[in-house]
């Protein structure tokens, strides 16, 4: 099947009402408008309306009367809240809750990645936060590139799950030779059985908060709601410079060692788009999330743009988009000096979700070939009025929805703040957002 095929089949599948249990038929009515009306914007027709994803975040922990730590710790309180939200506010798709991790499965293998409420940061805060480190030297680059799986499980978890250093005692497992029962021994030694008996444990509670995923999900599409994205995918350079070498690694890397960031971004590449595909695959929902971060303006230079982000970054994105997947690329923070540069996609094929880019110049530069997604303020969802944020999102739409190809959302999302923002917000697609 060609690329065009594939993405078609998807989103015939992702469409389609058979196999949901629907509340009513008014809920089946609305996910079949809904799923419609997404499909057509992301592939640069025009629907119904303007298409409005609320930005809401952990907004529905906090309307519930609760936070998010009560959110990561109680599953039932998760559930009830996501699905109160849901019943209160009327939205083209639902982001559901997958993104609050469990709380007991980060202290069980004492997570260093995040800080989270009550772990690092006060309980009340309202979201987590990245901890910035070098989780891999700079003289790991070869182990890294030569065996990403073996350096994952017995470098970088070790340095990222306190309860799993001990796996840095297992032996490397690429021998083709019979096994001898000394093979066995490191798994004799109690830091190495500490680590399993913590995996195991871990697992046993992930269990439990995927189970009220899964309801949150399941009542999401009961009640008419699809989900937008079926996974998640990074840029290979944000792989690095995120996850691996840390900001302040990868900055030194670009000038004393250019050479094995491109040689790992190529590594990283097919294993990003294996990974991708394999996420849409199992939700069957045909969009992957590819949040964007080291790649912005305020980041890196032009040059350096185009020499470490683009080449392998579009790499990843033609990949899953030859899989009949639709990435939509978020572009955190602002891309006004990239415009010229990354339209270059096949025409409806990729979304792009500006936070503070100025998107009405985006629409006139690679609105021909990109859904253009955003960029309501979060200040302004934060601080604004009703009024303030309707008569924002029409100029948004008057600037971006002609011909097609324009989705109303938020630049970043709100965990708290005045309900009645989201509902102008989707007033403002319903009353100016009309195609005729």
């Amino acid at each position: 099947m060609t690329p065009e095929e594939k993405r078609a089949e998807r989103l015939a599948r992702w469409m389609s009402t058979s196999g949901i249990k629907f509340k009513s038929p008014e809920a089946k009515k609305k996910y079949k408008e809904r799923t419609t009306r997404l499909a057509r914007a992301l592939q640069l027709q025009k629907p119904d309306r303007v298409p409005c994803i609320l930005p809401a975040g952990n907004f529905a922990a906090s309307y519930a009367g609760g936070n998010l730590h009560k959110a990561m710790y109680d599953y039932e309180f998760l559930q009830k809240a996501w699905i109160k939200f849901l019943k209160d506010f009327d939205t083209d798709a639902a982001m559901g809750a997958g993104m609050v991790p469990p709380g007991r499965v980060l202290d069980l293998t004492d997570y260093k990645l995040y800080k989270w409420p009550g772990h690092g940061i006060p309980e009340k805060a309202l979201s987590y936060q990245a901890v910035e480190a070098e989780r891999m030297k700079p003289d790991e680059y070869d182990r890294f590139i030569n065996d990403p799986s073996d350096f994952w499980l017995r470098i970088f978890m070790t340095r990222i799950f306190g309860k799993l250093e001990g796996f840095k005692n297992l032996p490397a497992w690429r021998s083709f030779e019979e096994m001898s029962p000394s093979s066995f021994i490191p798994f004799g030694l109690p830091d190495v059985q500490l680590g399993f008996r913590t995996l195991i444990e871990a697992g046993d509670e992930a269990m439990k908060w995927a189970q009220a995923i899964g309801v949150v999900n399941a009542e999401s599409q009961a009640l008419g709601f699809p989900a937008l994205a079926g996974g998640l995918a990074k840029a290979p350079f944000d792989t690095l410079g995120d996850t691996l070498r840390g900001t302040q690694g990868i900055m030194m890397d670009m000038f004393q060692r250019p050479a094995k960031i491109q040689e790992a971004m190529e590594r990283i590449v097919p294993l990003a788009i294996e990974s991708a595909v394999e996420m849409a695959n199992a939700t069957g929902i045909p969009m992957v999330m590819m949040p964007l971060h080291k790649g912005a303006d305020s980041f890196m230079s032009v040059k350096q743009y185009k020499t470490f982000y683009w080449p392998t970054f579009r790499e990843v994105v033609m990949g899953i988009v030859n899989e009949g997947i639709i990435p939509i690329l978020f572009a955190e923070g602002s891309y006004n000096n990239r415009l010229e540069i990354i339209g270059d996609f096949p025409r409806g094929t990729v979304a792009w979700y500006f936070d503070q880019t100025d998107i009405a110049k985006a629409k006139q530069m690679i609105g021909d070939t990109c859904c253009i997604m955003g960029n309501v303020p979060t200040s302004l969802m934060l601080t604004g009025t009703p009024e303030q944020v309707k008569e924002h999102c029409r100029k948004l739409i008057e600037a971006c929805a002609p011909g097609g190809g324009y989705i109303l959302a938020g630049g970043a999302n709100i965990d708290e703040g005045n309900p009645e923002n989201l509902r102008a917000m989707m007033a403002a697609s319903q009353e100016y957002g009309l195609y005729k």
